[in-house]
């Protein structure tokens, strides 16, 4: 296939036998299943009818933004910013990402390693299902990344040249209005329960709230601080009990790193308060979500200490050379920027984590945490916990300054209200 074509599942086996003819034995019996469920891309299952754990996953970029069809033309280029990031995420921390087959660009079709033994992370947290290892992988993936393509590791020419090969205007435009703007005003894509109606006229008529989306919106839009994944919640990470592994990174782009720890913890308090729905038994209820609570604890704490300690071993890039602290004071100069550095990291993730989670309620796309919630007036009671979580970390980002002030937060809004 030299032109593109949407793919379907009899000709995705075609392309593959033409593709990767080594992948599959000649004669193997292939078989695919369409199982994308996502929002902008078709994604199929190949696998070896004889042996089923032979397979592999093709994902291909349609013209539009499936969620909301034709009608909303879209470039099918996001296919080469998941591709790059890819390949970069598994040159940096190897074995955290799915390993990368093929990328064709013609096509608008990436080819990637089946997870077969993973799942992803979003359904099985409604279960209340627990992983040990996933506070130590994912705070390993988010220090690395984000340290290793940000101006503490590399020089401004390796730094500005990596950038250039992630201006990803179209995408960033789609996070830019979903998450920082059209939720908050009139749109004709906004859906929400009815029963919030009061609630989302709230919001949208806040000023203190609304000022200080904006200025997450202005943070987004214009930090570069590293390659942010830019959709890092539980749905973009598959898991097992041993290991864990990042996925969809399309929307990446460099951007401010507080985005992707606050899209994760805001996903996790989204599961946490839908338990207030999904697990009636209350020591049940209670045990999982302190679980989820310091799950957040763990991965920020992990991760400060594993930034930090990259930072001071590989102090190499151009922000603050190790030059620039030699001086009699400059060690502990040093260590005092270093921590003011992850504070504001931590305030920027309370402030995009509260966009995310509020954009949710009232925006284009929900969480299965909650839409799944069947009775729209228990669904309200947990969209109400997460809209007033949400206007607390955005509004008070800037005083917060360890992430048990964050669930804080939580736990306050939760407690005997609804």
């Amino acid at each position: 296939m030299t032109t593109y074509e949407a793919l379907n599942e009899r000709t995705v086996v075609v392309y593959l036998r033409e593709q990767l003819p080594e992948f599959f034995d000649a004669n193997a019996p292939l078989i695919a299943r369409e199982i994308g469920d996502g929002n902008l891309n078709q994604v199929f299952i190949v696998r070896n009818e004889r042996d089923p754990q032979q397979a592999l996953v093709l994902k291909q970029a349609l013209p539009f933004l499936r969620v909301a069809g034709e009608s909303w033309p879209l470039t099918r280029e996001r296919v080469r910013f998941e591709s790059q990031a890819l390949l970069l995420y598994n040159k940096i921390v190897l074995g955290l990402a799915p390993e990368v087959y093929l990328y064709d660009a013609e096509m608008s079709v990436l080819v990637m390693e089946y997870l077969g033994s993973h799942e992803v992370m979003r359904k099985p947290l409604v279960s209340r299902a627990r992983f040990p290892q996933f506070a130590d992988h994912i705070s390993t993936f988010l220090a690395e990344v984000l340290f290793k393509t940000s101006d503490l590791y590399l020089s401004g020419l390796e730094k500005k040249t990596l950038q250039a090969q992630f201006i990803n205007p179209h995408l960033c435009k789609i996070q830019e209005d979903f998450v920082y703007t059209n939720p908050y005003m009139s749109s004709p894509e906004n859906q929400w329960n009815p029963e919030i109606d009061a609630e989302v006229r709230e919001v949208r008529s806040n000023s203190t709230l609304k000022f200080a989306i904006a200025e997450m919106k202005a943070s987004y839009m214009t930090q570069t601080q590293a390659l942010i994944h830019s959709d890092l919640h539980t749905g973009s990470i598959m898991v097992n009990e041993t290991d864990t592994r990042v996925i969809d990174p399309e929307f990446s782009f460099f951007g401010p790193m507080g985005y992707d720890l606050g899209a994760l913890f805001a996903n996790l308090v989204l599961n946490y308060v839908s338990h207030f729905a999904h697990t009636k038994d209350e020591q049940t209820r209670q045990d999982y979500q302190r679980y989820l609570l310091n799950l957040i604890r763990d991965i920020w704490l992990q991760f400060a200490q594993k930034f930090e300690a990259l930072w001071v071993a590989n102090n190499t890039g151009e922000l603050v050379p190790s030059a620039y602290w030699l001086y009699p004071d400059g060690d502990a100069a040093f260590a005092s920027y270093r921590n003011k550095y992850l504070e504001n990291l931590l305030q920027d993730a309370a402030g995009h984590g509260a966009c995310e989670m509020l954009r949710r309620m009232m925006g284009i796309v929900t969480v299965w945490d909650i839409s799944s919630i069947s009775d729209l007036s228990q669904r309200a009671v947990v969209e109400r916990y997460a809209i007033r979580i949400g206007s607390r970390w955005v509004m008070e980002h800037k005083s917060l300054t360890s992430v048990d002030d964050l669930i804080n937060i939580v736990e306050e809004e939760t407690r005997n209200r609804h």
